[in-house]
């Protein structure tokens, strides 16, 4: 089962490598020459400080939200965890515009620095910064996963022998959650180098981005496969790397242990918590609601709401569901496959079937799009074809997090059942399922919520006259028409909150 869904993964990159095949050694030596030292530089550096300033925003969050108890800590994680919700596109061309001369955040700029001060927002620092508001949540919830299941056992031995709070975190706690710190990297890293709606609207010059101009402005498909090979090698690169710091890190708490018990704050903790929670929320998630809601009114204000947008709501909620789903079911016998007979084959596995999400929408549609034709012709333009595209984008958000939370299941437990009588099978469902319960519901939200804000995939594949959220936002943001996008936009946060709600009720029951 494992290997059939690989195979079906990698679709797209067998499509980029025989296309790539085409290219003869001038053009590659004219793309070296031309192009591909800068690009490489710019998404490297792109992909690096955003990992960076995830892992800044999203630890000490986590911690707080995890080991605290204080006032409206519930409201601090689900504004944390909200940002999820709004696509990358969405914020880039929010403050674009907050942030012009004329933008409230634009003139509060200039009475903090000087009147003609201006916030550069077109280049690394904009970009990373943008990324970083849109995706720290991956490594914030996998982190918080991490530490609300996380034993105390540990943690009490370390403080008899006299290790302070610090010695704790930093030797205990911290290498406790290298494996969902690892994977939310990871995730965020993928994400960073297949992004193409915040590097757009920005003009920073990435892979996708030329990808996309290659393909849409140019039509030289062979030139966009072989700069998509050069991003995927880069991108199998990084997991190499990720499964190599991760190797012999596997941490396995017993059944019986407790958790660790959360301390109550008091009312100056209780204050600098929200001093440092609340400036992460304003900015990924406050001030983007806030725009969404005045232009939202707007709109209905001028009866702009009409049949076809709930249309479009109904067709993003069929897709989105569908694909998370399935993304779930066909990513569990790879989690399962590498951590308990972990090899050079399961990782092997593990790698290949991350390609979807390294390669840009567009890549990964055009390969489904050659299979299908090839293949099953009677399927094109079929919604079939859009979940198998979807589900190959997005299926390594499935397998990072129900691998994460199988590493911190011991093999015992799953061994007693096997003792007493149970079938593979019976075990699976009876024991290790409901142990890594937390970890697949994460991973079906991680997954919903993206495939809510996918564009380029379903833009191409989708069947005739089926539009979505996302492709009505793009177009209509593209056109500056504000009051058109904002409700859109509005309506993939609302369309959210039930996936949330769902992630976050297991959480308060298993504590």
């Amino acid at each position: 089962m494992a290997g059939f869904v690989v195979l079906t993964a990698t679709i797209p990159l067998l499509f980029v490598i025989y296309s790539s095949m085409q290219l003869s050694a001038s053009k590659w030596a004219g793309l070296w020459s031309s192009r591909l030292p800068e690009l490489i530089s710019n998404t490297l550096s792109l992909a690096v400080v955003v990992a960076v300033l995830c892992l800044l925003l999203a630890v000490p969050s986590a911690w707080l939200a995890a080991r605290r108890n204080f006032v409206g800590r519930k409201l601090a994680i689900w504004l944390l965890v909200l940002p999820l919700t709004i696509p990358t596109y969405v914020f880039a061309h929010i403050y674009t515009v907050l942030l012009e001369p004329d933008g409230w955040l634009g003139q509060i700029w200039q009475a903090i620095a000087g009147q003609g001060a201006v916030v550069d927002i077109y280049g690394l620092g904009g970009a990373a910064s943008i990324l970083a508001l849109a995706t720290f949540s991956y490594v914030f919830l996998l982190s918080y996963t991490s530490l609300i299941d996380s034993r105390r056992s540990l943690e009490d031995a370390a403080r008899i022998h006299g290790a302070s709070r610090w010695q704790v975190f930093q030797r205990v706690t911290l290498p406790l959650m290298r494996p969902a710190l690892a994977a939310g990297l990871i995730v965020v890293v993928l994400h960073t180098l297949s992004d193409f709606g915040a590097v757009s609207m920005l003009r920073y010059q990435t892979f996708t981005l030329s990808i996309y101009l290659q393909m849409s402005g140019r039509f030289d498909y062979q030139a966009a496969a072989g700069l998509s090979l050069i991003l995927v090698s880069m991108s199998l690169v990084f997991l190499v790397l990720e499964r190599f710091f991760r190797r012999q890190q596997r941490y396995y708490a017993g059944a019986q242990t407790r958790f660790v018990a959360r301390k109550q704050a008091t009312p100056g903790e209780t204050v600098l918590i929200w001093g440092w929670l609340g400036t992460i929320s304003m900015f990924a998630f406050i001030i983007p609601l806030g725009w969404m809601l005045v232009w939202s009114y707007e709109a209905l204000a001028q009866d702009l709401i009409d049949a076809k947008f709930w249309g479009y709501t109904f067709n993003t909620g069929l897709v989105s569901l569908t694909a998370a789903t399935v993304a779930v079911m066909v990513a569990l016998p790879i989690g399962l496959f590498h951590t308990r007979m972990r090899s050079w084959l399961s990782t092997t596995y593990v790698q290949l079937s991350s390609i979807g999400f390294v390669l840009p929408g567009p890549v990964v549609a055009l390969g489904v799009i050659a299979f299908v034709i090839a293949v099953i012709p009677s399927f094109y333009g079929g919604f079939a074809v859009l979940i198998m595209a979807l589900v190959i984008r997005f299926l390594p958000l499935a397998i990072q997090a129900q691998e994460s939370a199988l590493s911190q299941l011991t093999p015992s437990v799953e061994q007693a059942g096997r003792i007493h009588g149970a079938g593979p099978l019976q075990n699976l469902r009876r024991v290790t399922l409901p142990m890594i319960r937390n970890g697949m519901i994460t991973a079906w939200v991680l997954v919903f919520i993206d495939v809510l804000k996918e564009l380029p995939a379903t833009l191409m594949l989708r069947p005739v006259g089926f539009d979505t959220l996302p492709i009505r936002i793009w177009i209509e943001a593209s056109e500056e028409m504000l009051e058109l996008a904002a409700p859109a936009a509005l309506m993939l946060v609302l369309a959210t909150l039930p996936a949330l709600w769902i992630m976050m009720r297991s959480h308060a029951v298993r504590r």
